[in-house]
């Protein structure tokens, strides 16, 4: 990614899990994120994701503008989506337990809206767009649920699992980027930079 090396690369996001994604495929960063509020307009889970990243993107943005002639602000967001129902990070310890009876034994999908605004001196553009992954699940007892919530793992996670730590025991089957369920599709978002220079 030599090509990108004169732009400020800017991750808005404080996932450890999003920030390891980007390290693992070479690209050098920084984090900043922004405590502005977003505001959901949809319903849909593929327009939701692509509007917070949008708006976690565009409020890092306001932070850098005038500090860098050149530069790439990454803003992410993910959900889980199960029966026409968007999943969240679960708000306590009974609604992660809903969430893992909802997606035991289903297939489920996980979107991650990405939104890469890439300024140079000449022009400003953003590239807007979401990723879907559709994950099956083995089926889960109620005591192992409750095995899992003990753990913590699953309180800041969407869906209320992590697909790269103890979850992935109960993972059958995915269909799609299997880096897209653990929050960003790293390699859409190089093929969507590569052309850079």
């Amino acid at each position: 990614m030599k090509n990108m090396s004169d732009y400020k690369i800017i991750l808005g996001s404080k996932s450890p899990r999003r920030k390891e994604l980007l390290e693992q495929i070479g690209m050098e960063f920084e984090i900043l994120v922004s405590d502005d509020e977003e505001v959901i307009t949809s319903n849909v889970p593929s327009k939701v994701v692509e509007e917070l990243s949008l708006q976690k993107a565009q409020n890092v943005e306001k932070m850098i503008a005038d500090k860098h002639e050149k530069y790439i602000v990454i803003g992410a967001d993910t959900v889980v989506a199960y029966d026409g129902r968007i999943l969240g990070k679960p708000k306590d310890e009974d609604d992660a337990e809903t969430m893992l009876k909802f997606l035991s034994g289903n297939t489920h999908q996980v979107y991650t809206g990405v939104t890469l605004i890439i300024k140079d001196k000449e022009k400003r553009e953003t590239k807007n767009f979401a990723e879907c992954t559709s994950v099956t699940m083995y089926d889960i007892s109620e005591d192992e649920i409750r095995k899992y919530i003990s753990t913590k793992e699953p309180m800041d996670k969407a869906g209320s699992y992590g697909i790269q730590g103890i979850g992935g025991k109960f993972i059958k089957e995915i269909n799609g980027d299997y880096n897209n369920v653990v929050g960003l599709p790293v390699a859409a978002i190089y093929q969507k930079l590569k052309g850079l220079t």
